[in-house]
């Protein structure tokens, strides 16, 4: 009975969307609270490697056809965000180095996987090679567009900064220099992932809606980039050495 509702539920793409944005904050938070700046640093390849597994998924949400993963892969932004406002660019670069690199190691392990001869009892194979043999392409596209858009936002971030200082200018920087970014990103990415394999109006509103998602999960971190800056600011932040 409780299936059959879930299923008939009209709206439950868009609830798991608004659950999972509320999950994805809220874990990066504690990972901050709680282990500082390393935990900053160890989001980045957990972001990095779910949002290019989820990416695969094609979903319906708010009426336009959308890829899963939006969410988890535009936190990566507020990280940098974070770390370019409490430590600096240097410090915001290397979590980008730290995404990429992991970026490309889950790609070369997960494909030597696929070679591996199965066993008569298994019963992945199949489902690894569905989702994990289209890795490259999406890996090849994911790298490329994370690194640009990355860096961009670093620097963008401390231009910003410098234009415009002070805490009270946290949510023009972090807007202006993660809406620009998260295009660039969404351009690159689509284009070099999903060009081919769908039909352009469908490639279309992958990128309008993509872009969308990620543009309010940008409005929609300010608040915490804010929470993150007040903890530094008031020594509330369990730095682990």
């Amino acid at each position: 009975m409780f299936s059959y509702l879930i299923n008939e539920f009209r709206y439950l793409n868009e609830l798991l969307w608004f659950v999972m944005l509320l999950v994805n904050f809220g874990a990066i938070m504690l990972f901050y609270r709680f282990l500082g700046k390393l935990g900053l640093f160890l989001w980045i390849p957990i972001a990095i490697i779910i949002a290019n597994i989820q990416v695969l998924k094609t979903i319906e949400l708010f009426g336009i056809t959308a890829t899963l993963g939006n969410i988890v892969y535009a936190s990566s932004f507020l990280i940098t965000d974070i770390l370019s406002e409490n430590y600096g660019k240097k410090d915001a670069r290397k979590a980008v180095y730290i995404g990429f690199g992991a970026l490309i190691v889950m790609t070369i392990l997960m494909n030597l996987a696929l070679f591996f001869r199965p066993s008569l009892e298994d019963f992945a194979q199949g489902s690894l090679v569905t989702l994990f043999s289209i890795m490259p392409r999406i890996a090849i596209g994911s790298l490329t567009a994370y690194m640009i858009s990355q860096l961009h936002d670093v620097w963008a971030y401390n231009y910003w900064r410098k234009k415009v200082p002070g805490t009270r200018w946290i949510w023009l920087r972090n807007n202006l220099s993660t809406m620009v970014s998260q295009l660039i990103d969404t351009l690159i990415f689509t284009f070099i992932a999903f060009y081919g394999i769908f039909e352009g109006k469908i490639l279309f509103e992958i990128i309008v809606s993509t872009y969308l998602l990620k543009w309010i999960v940008a409005a929609l971190d300010t608040p915490f980039i804010y929470l993150a800056s007040c903890w530094k600011r008031k020594l509330k932040i369990r730095e682990e050495q």
